[in-house]
Formats: C-alpha cells, structure tokens, sequence
C-alpha cells in the first residue's frame, strides 16, 4: 500500500517562499480556509472541491481564538493542533497555514493564490453571505470560486444535534 505524503505546514510568514517554489516548478496555487472544527464530509467536499482549480491546494486554518471570536466560547470542539494534523492527511491538501486574523485577506496577499475557494453559502451571486475577502481578490485579480455544501453537515448543525441525542 502507498501513502500519501502528509501536507506542508506552513507559517504565514514563510507563505511567499513556499509559493515561489511551487510556482517555479510550475503550479497553480489554490487557497481555502476555514475553521475545521469537528471536520466532517462538509470539509472533504470543500477541500476535494478546492484542490480541482489548480495543483496545489494550500488551506487556512482559523486559530483558536479566531474560532471562538467566529463561534463562540465553546468552540473550537478541536484544537488548532488537532486540526491541522487531520487536514494535513487529506491527500488533496497540499499545505495547511493557521492564521489569526478575522479574515483570509493576509493569507491571499502572502499566497498570491490563482483561486480562492469558499462554500456555496458565501456566494452572494445565489443568496449566500457576502465573502469579507472579496475587496482583496478584486484588487489583486483574484478569482473567488464556490463549491456545493453537503446538506446537514455543517459542525455547528451536528453539534446542536449531538446535544439534542444526549
């Protein structure tokens, strides 16, 4: 049996470095982010969805305490360690990044991505939310890409529902 090699991770300060490799050997960039707390199918069909719209598919990975300020106080289910472990695994990830900021804005400007990747919930084109990083992309040429959802998979829905079997 072959594994997969686990994914690069990378702080955002050596984001530019890693980029100019990979560019050198001639691969597009993708970025995606997110919490990833309690990750789930959601999260495969996110990254699996992501990683089509180039050859390396690099993901954000809210801090801590970003995900606490985004979920509230009893979240991360999962701490920031955990999380990238199980991200680094996922055969279509190339290099995992945590970031503290609110926003993937300093992440895109350090990665120069030639995608970034959102679920379909941020696609203000079909109703979703507005996406925070779209001043970014648009002023660096930036494509913003949206995948589907897997329906009832996301962690704050299952865990309301886990709550509710208990």
């Amino acid at each position: 049996m072959t594994t997969t090699p686990e994914a690069d991770l990378v702080l955002p300060r050596d984001l530019p470095d890693w980029a100019s490799r990979q560019r050198a050997s001639g691969r597009r960039l993708v970025l995606t982010n997110g919490c990833f707390d309690l990750i789930h199918p959601g999260h495969v069909a996110l990254v699996r969805g992501a990683a089509a719209f180039g050859d390396r598919l690099v993901v954000g990975v809210n801090s801590d305490a970003g995900v606490r300020k985004l979920k509230g106080p009893h979240r991360p289910l999962m701490p920031l360690a955990d999380r990238l472990a199980v991200l680094r695994a996922l055969r279509w990830i190339a290099a995992v990044t945590p970031f503290h900021e609110e926003t993937a804005d300093r992440l895109i400007e350090l990665l120069r991505p030639s995608h970034y990747v959102k679920g379909a919930d941020y696609d203000a084109a079909t109703g979703g939310r507005a996406l925070p990083e779209s001043a970014t992309l648009h002023r660096l040429g930036i494509p913003a890409e949206f995948v589907p959802l897997a329906p009832g998979h996301a962690s704050s829905e299952l865990i309301a529902r886990s709550r509710r079997a208990t």
